[in-house]
């Protein structure tokens, strides 16, 4: 991609997206994920109603007066965002690829980050990480990061959700929000799930086609695994054929709800075929 088009696609995605972000998101974003604690603010003087163990006794003994602590939420959080950039993601029937649709949330939750002064960074991961942008503020690194998504030219190969969240927690050591956006069509990654939630804020968001759940009566068509290169004909004429589809992406689904279930991590679905805010919406207020 040329660095006139590359402009153009960065410009378009944070209209739409920061559109989105101040119309819907940062209340929902703000209440929904907190901060580290309460910090000390100020002490000002007391007044009827106020509790008793707020007063600072040692400013009303000097004043002479009682003087109460205040206290404010420490909002500063640290929000990374891990993107899977796996062939599987270049997959898409309707307006959209997965990928695309991946590309607008996450610079949705950047936007949504900064604009709650709280820093972001990004991980881009196939098989292995490709790339790592460390967590800063600014509407300037947050369009960096908009571009390398955009921009990503390396070997899409296979997806490995275990190596990118063991490389996260090796990387990040200060307690952050992790937004793990996948389709999640991988194995083995339950126990490095459980292990990032147990020292940060993990968010799980699989971005699927119903495609991929359903598949369309159109006689025999060629199908190639954009993943292994694996390729196969099916009959999709045959009702039989057309039910185990679907029952295996029924049993996919569920699986990987009861993995992020089991590590008590939140977890939505967006489709390429839907508003995407209306499911991050309902993740939000669940929290």
């Amino acid at each position: 991609m040329d660095a006139k088009e590359l402009i153009k696609k960065v410009r378009r995605i944070e209209i739409k997206t920061k559109g989105l972000t101040t119309q819907l998101f940062s209340g929902e974003y703000h209440s929904a994920f907190k901060g580290r604690g309460m910090a000390f603010s100020e002490v000002r003087e007391y007044y009827s109603g106020d509790e008793i163990r707020a007063i600072d006794w040692n400013v009303t003994a000097r004043f002479g007066d009682p003087y109460v602590k205040v206290f404010e939420e420490e909002r500063e959080l640290t929000v990374m965002i891990m993107v899977d950039m796996s062939a599987s993601m270049n997959f898409g029937t309707n307006a959209q690829l997965k990928l695309e649709t991946i590309t607008e949330i996450a610079a949705v939750l950047a936007f949504s980050a900064i604009q709650n002064n709280d820093k972001c960074g990004l991980i881009l991961f196939t098989d292995k990480v490709h790339t790592f942008i460390p967590p800063k503020k600014g509407k300037k690194h947050i369009l960096r990061m908009i571009r390398e998504l955009l921009d990503f030219d390396e070997e899409r190969g296979e997806t490995n959700v275990a190596e990118a969240l063991k490389y996260f927690s090796r990387t990040i050591k200060k307690r952050s929000i992790a937004f793990v956006m996948s389709d999640f069509i991988d194995n083995g990654y339950q126990d490095a799930l459980k292990l990032a939630s147990k020292r940060h804020d993990v968010v799980g968001i699989q971005i699927t086609d119903k495609r991929e759940n359903e598949l369309p009566k159109m006689g025999w068509a060629h199908f190639v695994n954009p993943e292994t290169g694996e390729k196969e004909w099916v009959n999709t004429a045959s009702s039989k054929v057309r039910k185990e589809y679907q029952k295996q992406a029924e049993t996919f689904m569920e699986d990987t709800r009861n993995y992020f279930r089991a590590a008590g991590i939140s977890h939505c679905v967006v489709e390429t075929n839907e508003d995407y805010m209306l499911p991050l919406m309902k993740l939000f207020k669940r929290r």
